[in-house]
């Protein structure tokens, strides 16, 4: 009997190894490359010195590869004769940005590491978390220990990433999907708090929409005509270099910019929380680090799973 017990209890701790042993940490490169965390970081406040608009397109590359087969950096290939790549899906093409930084920061880092040993999908959460801080946000202890996919899903991305034009029971749809709840659904669409869109994506809503500020539609009407200036730039808020929660203030005043970013305050279930953050930085900031936190750890692959890239565009083979 004890000899039983003894093996039940052995059985017990192998199990739980092996299923701790390959668990995201904060600590995960703390011994095999202390240096590269910090390699990162110069990295990016370099790029962000540079164009205050690239914090906001490293935030979204982060969430926009988390959403699709998890956070593996599939966004980051580009096409080969297997597959086509993710940055042709609808929510990326000629939208998403800053390969060439992920390019610098993957250098600098395997300089430091004497290898590729930091995975892009890594550099990718790490880099999200030093824009939104440069940008004066908030900081939050990224887990790491991911590794890079060898392949891309364009159709699976044309599914999967959140629409523009998606209502509120659709948004949290799509996030349910991903594990994540209403509260993160209102949290991360708060990224929004830096950055630009583009003028094809947000015309219907200032020409259509009826719940929208008339000033505001007004002011955006002017450089985003009827027709062409797609590519027209505009922030999603007055304040679009710096984290902050104008975002949720414009939202309380039917200034969203998207039709996706007003449905969370149009008298649905996600309006009170819209107006807790639009009053209180400090909610706001605890709730996205967590948040950030959730969806970087959607679907990693840890262990022998996947590889870590020396190019972030291309498997190794």
């Amino acid at each position: 009997m004890a000899s039983n017990n003894n093996f039940l209890l052995h059985a017990l701790v192998w199990l739980v190894l092996s299923t701790t042993a390959f668990s995201l940490s904060p600590k995960f490169y703390d011994k095999v490359c202390p240096q590269a965390l910090p390699a990162i970081n110069k990295i990016v406040r370099a790029a962000i010195h540079k164009e205050r608009r690239m914090g906001a397109s490293l935030l979204r590359l982060h969430f926009h590869d988390c959403f699709v087969n998890g956070c593996d950096g599939s966004l980051l290939l580009d096409s080969t004769s297997n597959f086509e790549t993710e940055k042709n899906a609808r929510g990326n093409l000629n939208s998403v940005r800053g390969f060439e930084v992920v390019d610098q920061i993957k250098a600098a880092v395997d300089k430091v590491c004497g290898g590729p040993v930091v995975s892009c999908a890594d550099i990718l959460a790490v880099a999200a978390r030093d824009s939104v801080v440069a940008l004066g946000g908030p900081t939050w202890k990224v887990r790491l220990g991911r590794r890079d996919s060898t392949t891309a899903n364009r159709a699976l991305a044309d599914s999967v990433l959140p629409s523009a034009a998606m209502d509120l029971p659709a948004l949290i749809k799509n996030f349910k999907d991903q594990g994540l709840n209403q509260r993160d659904l209102v949290a991360l669409s708060g990224g929004h708090t830096i950055g630009l869109s583009q003028c094809g994506i947000f015309r219907d809503r200032i020409y259509n929409a009826t719940n929208i500020d008339p000033e505001f539609a007004k002011e955006r009407r002017l450089t985003c005509p009827r027709a062409g200036g797609n590519t027209n730039l505009a922030p999603f808020d007055p304040t679009p270099a710096r984290f902050d929660t104008a975002y949720f203030q414009n939202l309380v005043k039917k200034r969203g910019l998207l039709t996706s970013d007003q449905a969370l305050f149009n008298g649905g279930s996600t309006d009170k929380l819209v107006k807790t953050y639009s009053t209180n930085p400090e909610a706001f900031w605890d709730d996205f680090g967590k948040s950030m936190i959730k969806m970087g750890n959607i679907n990693p692959l840890t262990g022998k799973q996947g590889q870590i890239r020396v190019n972030c565009r291309k498997a190794n083979y």
